[in-house]
């Protein structure tokens, strides 16, 4: 349980850090309060997790001739449009990411995945199984 809640925290930080770099990904949240700010990041990060952990794995495995053809590069788009299909989803809750086009998108995923990579690396000590 704790590990989840570990990567829970670290997507939620690394969907911050993209939603201050990237400008065309922000997050609208469902109040105006801080709280509410940091559950909207949460919750965002929860949706992510189940979408890569269920749409994304199902579309590497169908993908995986594209990624041996495209020597990885189709991860970009599959993680841009499972971003883009986060934002939809999350959506339909009244708050979320807001994605302007499909590029941002692309981009918001690669920063989401580097940051995300660079987080876990730092907190790894806490992540590990004994």
């Amino acid at each position: 349980m704790a590990r989840f809640l570990i990567h829970l925290i670290v997507t939620a930080l690394a969907l911050w850090v993209t939603t201050a770099i990237v400008s065309g990904v922000h997050l609208v949240p469902y109040a105006d309060d801080t709280t509410a700010v940091v559950l909207s990041y949460l919750l965002v990060a929860l949706v992510f997790g189940i979408v890569n952990a269920i749409i994304g794995r199902l579309v590497r495995i169908v993908a995986f001739p594209l990624y041996i053809l495209t020597l990885g590069l189709i991860s970009f788009i599959v993680n841009g449009l499972l971003l883009l299909l986060v934002a939809w989803i999350s959506e339909w809750f009244g708050f979320g990411l807001v994605i302007d086009g499909f590029w941002w998108g692309v981009l918001g995923a690669l920063v989401l995945g580097v940051v995300s990579w660079l987080l876990g690396i730092l907190l790894r000590p806490l992540t590990r199984r004994r």
